[in-house]
């Protein structure tokens, strides 16, 4: 039996006592306990908050056996220069144990634009590989057999276009695309909540998203059309309860538009999943982690009526945090990387990806790569954390503070829906400001010295060690020969047929049907990524954010 009275002297006691002079609190300012006992745990059910792991309501892990059945896959986002440049990375992580691929695309890439538009100047290759049309797309998997490798892309506003022509390329190679696994990420919603890496204004942009769902669902059925995003949101200083709640409500709001076009929900749900940040601190990401299992699998039954336990599952991707890496002492991003990747494993991630220590100088050579992935292997290979399943379960601290996050998380959706959904949260700023005034909260303390960063504002040695990392550098010579390539694949196409397959796409986009069989015909016809994304401007218009603050 738990003696209240005495633990509340114990409290008393240590409190009058002598305590370290430090903010006792997590890295999002949420309060933390001196100890967590079984008062923590009042009235708490066993079945109702835990169950077995692979059952309802899926705390303790999605799958029955977790890694004891079979481990995560291992991941390392990378792309940069043109696709051939990347190709021989792909094949030399695969080589050193990498088990799916993580495709980054440039920033012309990313905001739809060809290598050659006068906007992409100096930012081709730069982080991220350069595709601008099938023929890139080709040579950026040349020698991978895309129907045995899982590939995840990057790749949100024109997410399906680039999909489109992955799936063609799958195709020419001899593949079945009912045989594809991987992820888009095309999540567009947290773009205009975090990244700002958009195009089309809101309602237009979540129809392309249904539209890969709905085409998943009956063309694809082992690809995974969305990986709702929280990584990015909490890379631009959200908290770990708005990463969770944020996150979430975009993925309901994408299970809600997908039920509206009158998919059944067991038909598409399996095939969603998340892709959440794992930052620094140790407790309060793994809590996470495990509250965002219990809140989707409850909400997926409860109020969409799912069936299927695969419908229930919230599966998700987990990457090291990007923004917690720093430019001083470069090595111990090694450190921070392997406790949070450490987060992401007791956490139950079904992949991981782990950031390379010269990430915050540039992309990353060989070196630091080949050491990442080598942190997600000891961690599987030499820790034993894989042994049991959930190994944290129990834990009152653990607990307690997973079932804070979920507190927090319905408290944020209750805000979310009073202001009548997702949309128009972000189109009011509501994201906006409440991520802004997270970040600031959190620079402050740091200005304050009440939170630490080793190396940048306590331990700093004025010697930042940057300078002796030798980085990965992409040249102008690049840049000349992508567009190079670019303007020959235009002047050797078929002409004809290229502007044939662009008309049908714009006639398409104004009748208000699935678009993903028209990107495709236009991505075998060699129709550009600018070229397409060009004919949607022109009937969706293009989207300008106001001003929040």
């Amino acid at each position: 039996m738990f003696d209240m009275d005495r633990y509340a002297a114990w409290k008393k006691e240590i409190e009058g006592g002598r305590l370290r002079d430090a903010d006792f609190t997590t890295l999002s300012g949420e309060s933390t306990w001196h100890l967590a006992t079984p008062a923590e745990r009042d009235g708490w059910s066993y079945d109702e908050k835990l169950g077995l792991p692979g059952q309802y309501p899926y705390t303790r892990g999605v799958y029955n056996s977790m890694y004891r059945g079979r481990l995560w896959t291992m991941r390392q986002f990378s792309g940069f220069g043109t696709a051939q440049d990347t190709n021989l990375r792909y094949k030399y992580l695969l080589e050193k144990g990498q088990t799916g691929l993580s495709v980054a695309f440039d920033m012309p890439t990313l905001m739809g634009l060809d290598s050659d538009d006068p906007l992409s100047e100096g930012e081709v290759g730069r982080c991220g590989v350069a595709i601008s049309s099938l023929a890139d797309m080709e040579t950026l998997f040349d020698g991978i057999p895309m129907e045995k490798v899982s590939t995840s892309m990057t790749i949100n506003s024109p997410a399906a276009i680039l999909w489109a022509m992955y799936i063609v390329a799958a195709e020419k190679q001899g593949g079945d695309r009912k045989n594809l696994r991987g992820t888009t990420q095309n999540d567009i919603l947290k773009e205009y909540i975090a990244q700002k890496e958009y195009l089309f204004p809101p309602e237009p942009s979540l129809k392309l998203v249904v539209d890969t769902i709905e085409f998943a669902a009956k063309e694809l059925p082992f690809w995974h059309a969305v990986s709702v995003s929280g990584y990015h949101i909490r890379e631009a200083g959200s908290t770990a309860a708005q990463e969770l709640a944020f996150t979430l409500a975009d993925g309901f709001a994408y299970v809600e538009e997908t039920l509206a076009r009158g998919v059944d929900i067991d038909d598409f749900a399996p095939r969603l999943s998340f892709f959440f940040n794992s930052h620094s601190d140790f407790f309060e990401e793994i809590a996470k982690f495990r509250a965002a299992r219990r809140i989707y699998s409850k909400r997926m039954k409860e109020k969409y009526g799912a069936k299927k336990p695969q419908s229930m599952l919230c599966r998700f991707h987990t990457q090291t945090a990007g923004c917690s890496l720093t430019a001083q002492q470069p090595e111990n991003n090694i450190v921070r990387t392997a406790y949070q990747a450490m987060q992401g494993v007791l956490g139950g991630t079904q992949s991981l990806h782990t950031n390379s220590m010269d990430e915050t100088l540039a992309l990353p050579t060989e070196k630091a790569v080949k050491i990442a992935l080598r942190t997600q292997q000891i961690i599987a290979y030499e820790t034993g954390v894989t042994n049991s399943i959930d190994p944290l379960a129990g834990s009152y601290y653990v607990e307690a503070m997973t079932d804070r996050m979920e507190a927090l998380a319905e408290e944020y959706f209750q805000r979310i829906d009073d202001q009548g959904g997702v949309v128009r949260a972000i189109e009011n700023g509501f994201f906006q400001r409440e991520i802004g005034e997270a970040s600031y909260r959190y620079q402050k303390a740091l200005e304050e010295n009440r939170k630490f960063v080793v190396g940048v504002n306590v331990f700093d040695e004025g010697d930042d060690g940057a300078h002796e990392l030798e980085t990965l550098k992409i040249t102008q010579e690049t840049e000349d020969g992508q567009n190079a390539s670019v303007a020959k694949l235009r002047s050797t196409r078929d002409q004809a047929a290229a502007e044939r397959e662009l008309t049908r796409l714009e006639n398409a986009a104004r009748e208000n049907v699935n678009l993903m069989p028209f990107f495709i015909d236009a991505s075998k016809a060699y129709c550009t990524l600018g070229e397409m994304v060009g004919v949607l401007k022109g009937v969706y218009g293009e989207y300008l954010e106001p001003a929040v603050f």
